[in-house]
């Protein structure tokens, strides 16, 4: 290079990108600056989903930890940001209070990650919604949908119709799509994941119990599309255990476990392109805990404990450590 530092414009554009993507979104936003073409490239889908992609494959984890409605008389939903950005261990990096939900009367479920974004939905009057980029701490107010959803004590009963909107954050609006088959389950409505562009949800066939069938519904993004197909065959009855989808290494996967007991042991099944369930794991006896809420690195699982506890089981020790103070 005869001493002479390199321009940018004299690196390969391809090889300027791959550095990006490497880089935290902190450091992202900063750049959004230096030119129009980056800028432009920083908020592509392509873009976001490999940055994410590589985001996981680094461990670097940023977790939303519920704190309730905050404090005595605050009826604002209170939220604690976990992250790993520095190291292998969960700090806490952020407080959060979304006051745009204030007053609701329940606290917003949260649904996701879909490619690094949360979304907030509560039930209470107006039925809010909202997207959270936890990375860079944008939050958009969603419109209100042109249908007007139960309240949460008119669950649907038999002969009750479902209609399906998709919101575009292109036009900022909602569009109605067509909807048929099995039905998200109205109880276990946050059970849900997203995975290589398609969402899955805990539903059922119609009909009262116990004649309908547990399933999992998809919705393929780019398709618009919906699919079902059956859970795994376990050995056991459905209706004695409690199950949660999740995404496990670019893969579907659906954790079941008892929901009786103060031991618990949960079993991973993995869906693989033909529809049909792996088993790929087995956790036995974990006394205190409740909840599974999704794996790390190496095949460790962070829990829910019965007091409301974020921990996580070290598989390779058969350990269960606090993750944070």
């Amino acid at each position: 290079m005869n001493g002479r530092s390199r321009s940018r414009s004299e690196w390969p554009e391809v090889l300027i990108m791959e550095i990006l993507l490497q880089l935290p979104v902190k450091s992202l936003t900063r750049f959004n600056c230096i030119c129009r073409s980056w800028c432009c490239c920083f908020q592509s889908s392509n873009f976001i989903s490999k940055h994410h992609h590589i985001n996981l494959k680094n461990n670097r984890l940023n977790l939303l930890c519920n704190r309730g409605m905050g404090k005595a008389g605050n009826v604002i939903p209170y939220f604690t940001q976990l992250s790993t950005e520095q190291d292998d261990f969960l700090s806490a990096k952020h407080d959060i209070q979304f006051t745009y939900f204030k007053d609701c009367g329940y606290p917003p479920g949260v649904l996701g990650p879909c490619n690094g974004l949360l979304l907030f939905y509560s039930y209470g009057q107006g039925n809010k919604s909202a997207l959270w980029n936890p990375s860079t701490r944008e939050f958009k107010t969603l419109p209100p949908s042109s249908i007007q959803p139960p309240s949460p004590d008119e669950y649907p009963l038999p002969g009750f119709d479902f209609a399906v909107e998709l919101y575009s954050l292109k036009t900022d609006s909602w569009k109605e799509i067509p909807f048929t088959g099995a039905f998200p389950d109205c109880f276990d409505l946050f059970n849900t994941s997203y995975v290589n562009g398609i969402c899955y949800w805990h539903a059922r066939t119609e009909g009262p119990p116990p004649e309908y069938k547990h399933c999992v519904l998809s919705f393929d993004m780019a398709g618009d599309k919906f699919s079902t197909f059956p859970f795994p065959e376990f050995g056991g009855s459905l209706e004695h255990y409690w199950f949660q989808l999740l995404e496990f290494h670019g893969s579907l996967g659906i954790i079941i476990y008892p929901s009786q007991g103060n031991e618990k042991s949960f079993d991973l099944w993995v869906m693989n392109g033909a529809y049909t369930w792996t088993k790929q794991l087995c956790i036995e006896s974990i006394s205190g805990v409740e909840t599974p809420l999704g794996f790390w690195k190496n095949g460790d699982l962070f829990l829910e404990t019965s007091d409301h506890q974020l921990v996580l089981f070290e598989h390779r020790t058969g350990e269960v450590k606090e993750t944070w103070g």
